[in-house]
């Protein structure tokens, strides 16, 4: 289906450009949120008699998502939330979790407004993408955590996930019999029994 854009859609175009779409993004997307207009005849028209005011509009909303732009790029927000050891979390943080969030710290960020390519599944730092307008976009840092004092940690800039396995290498230390045979576990009774053994 061939449509005139009423915004400028990223990877597709313009104000004004006709372009050709699948119909269910057409009809279920573009259509019904009036970001563009089917394209024939009479519609051009009126898009053509209509431009000038279409323009202004698009230039005074880009204008107030620079200045909105300006309070939130490069904001932090801090998630706490519980994590298993390897630092997967049980659940993940979506779209509304971080327009929920930006609302309480005083910004108000619809949900779609939120760029997630996927959800955030695991503890750590995240940059998320923010599109206020078609032609503006920010970007927001989500540290998310299992505790307060590990936020902090990452936001110094500490992989928390990799310092906890150090110290799990760090604190696991086998003893090794050189005497043993490979896969036998060695152990205080056998080595006697042996020694008992050799002596008779």
């Amino acid at each position: 289906m061939e449509v005139i854009l009423l915004e400028r859609i990223e990877k597709l175009g313009a104000i004004g450009d006709v372009v050709k779409v699948k119909n269910g993004y057409a009809r279920n997307f573009l259509l019904p949120n009036g970001k563009a207009l089917r394209a024939n005849e009479s519609n051009r028209k009126v898009f053509e008699a209509n431009r000038a005011r279409i323009e202004s509009q698009n230039a005074e909303r880009r204008t107030a998502a620079e200045k909105e732009a300006k309070g939130i790029d490069g904001v932090t927000v801090q998630l706490i939330r519980q994590a298993s050891n390897t630092g997967q979390l049980y659940g993940s943080v979506s779209a509304r979790d971080l327009a929920d969030l930006l609302e309480a710290e005083g910004h108000k960020i619809a949900k779609n407004q939120i760029v997630l390519d996927r959800p955030i599944k695991g503890i750590g730092m995240q940059d998320v993408r923010i599109a206020l307008h078609p032609e503006v976009s920010v970007t927001i840092h989500v540290n998310v955590a299992r505790s307060p004092e590990e936020a902090e940690l990452q936001a110094q800039g500490v992989d928390v996930m990799a310092q906890m396995f150090e110290k799990d290498r760090a604190g696991f230390t086998e003893e090794r019999d050189p005497n043993a045979e490979p896969g036998e576990i060695p152990t205080a009774a056998s080595a006697g029994d042996g020694e008992a053994a050799s002596e008779g």
